[in-house]
């Protein structure tokens, strides 16, 4: 059996190889922080739209994203639901308004979204069972998941919102976002006009003619690519229909939207290199000290004919060990703060099995980087120099 110089060179001083893999997990968990934030506020953004319970979309031509207050008219879900195939049509209102904690009295943003608790629009299971309290005048669930700044999160909260007193009778789990600021209130359409039918004058005046989005619920059968293509046929030009998934869907539409149009992509994708470009650094560090600690062991192999492949060999091996023994300590402490983030920000932290992947190849890449870096001192050893001969 050959025996395994590399991880030998890495285990002999235990102290220092739990050092070693401390640098390489922290790297991982850098990487891991920076691009968990990118994708949990582009996750967060389509959270709401995941669970809408259709598979078309009507919104608004000029609405670019969900935090646009743009209506259409109502009437072209009624026109949508005379086209076979078409099982349901609902009608969704949202609004951004204060809301006032009633512990400090101060208030927050939050954004109430609104509709027919008769209409399964929800599939939340939390707002499904409490749909038929929404009838209640006054009322409203309010998202367990949202910021601390709001203040109580439970059924029996009496507070305001938008200067009006609301009765909060149940709670569902959702997340922020962006448009949803600090968190989300689900109420009853009708309740939705007692509070922002007239809001001033220099507020738009709601009422059911307008709608801010449209959901179609399709048959079993539906084929929904082609009966998108009938409604946009023949349904006037004042609105745009997607379908809830897809290329071209409305979910890939939103997120796309915040990917192109804002710089969070880019600020956490340069952190994200700069923690590649980090742990290239530690890494090096880590082997090129290997290298130097054992650079009589290395002069004498090639004393005794090893060339530099072989040697070039065993220092890429001791890389590839410390990514994967790295990785996995620092995998194990991002879920926590993936876990951490969710519960203190609201954003969706998905430790999905591809970015786990993804982070891993870059780990990898960043271990095979600095090996490559560090070798060049054995491959330049000279046993005579070495020896003093």
């Amino acid at each position: 059996m050959r025996t395994p110089l590399a991880l030998l060179n890495l285990t002999h001083d235990r102290k220092k190889f739990a050092t070693s893999l401390a640098g390489v997990a922290f790297a991982v968990l850098l990487m891991f922080l920076f691009s968990g934030f990118k994708n949990a506020l582009y996750d967060s953004q389509t959270q709401l739209l995941e669970r809408l319970n259709g598979e078309i979309v009507i919104i608004n031509r000029l609405k670019e994203n969900m935090f646009v207050p743009r209506a259409f008219a109502r009437r072209r879900l009624y026109q949508a639901q005379s086209f076979a195939g078409v099982e349901g049509a609902y009608a969704i209102y949202t609004s951004d308004a204060r809301w006032k904690n009633p512990e400090t009295k101060k208030t927050r943003p939050v954004r109430v979204i609104a509709y027919n608790p008769s209409e399964p629009v929800l599939t939340l299971p939390e707002v499904l069972a409490q749909q038929p309290q929404l009838i209640l005048p006054n009322t409203a669930l309010i998202d367990s998941r949202a910021r601390a700044e709001l203040g109580p999160r439970q059924a029996g909260i009496i507070s305001e919102l938008a200067d009006r007193e609301l009765r909060i009778i149940g709670t569902f789990s959702l997340g922020t976002d962006f448009a949803a600021g600090n968190g989300n209130l689900i109420m009853s359409d009708q309740n939705f006009l007692r509070y922002f039918a007239n809001r001033g004058p220099e507020e738009e005046t709601r009422s059911f003619a307008t709608a801010d989005l449209g959901l179609l619920k399709l048959a079993p059968d539906a084929d929904v690519e082609a009966l998108v293509q009938t409604l946009r046929d023949n349904l006037p030009q004042d609105v745009l229909i997607l379908p809830k998934y897809g290329p071209e869907g409305f979910i890939q539409r939103e997120r796309q939207y915040w990917e192109e149009n804002t710089n969070i992509g880019f600020v956490f994708s340069l952190l994200t290199a700069m923690g590649f470009v980090v742990g290239i650094i530690l890494v090096y560090q880590i082997l090129y000290t290997d290298v130097a600690d054992h650079w009589s062991e290395y002069a004498t192999l090639k004393a005794m004919g090893y060339d530099n492949r072989f040697l070039f060999g065993v220092v890429i091996q001791e890389a590839v060990i410390l990514s994967v023994l790295g990785f996995i300590p620092g995998l194990m402490v991002s879920s926590l703060f993936y876990q951490l983030g969710a519960r203190v920000t609201g954003l969706v932290f998905k430790l999905t099995l591809e970015r786990v992947v993804n982070i891993y190849i870059m780990t990898f890449v960043m271990c095979l980087v600095s090996g490559a870096i560090a070798v060049r001192k054995v491959q330049r050893t000279d046993p005579a120099e070495v020896f003093g001969l």
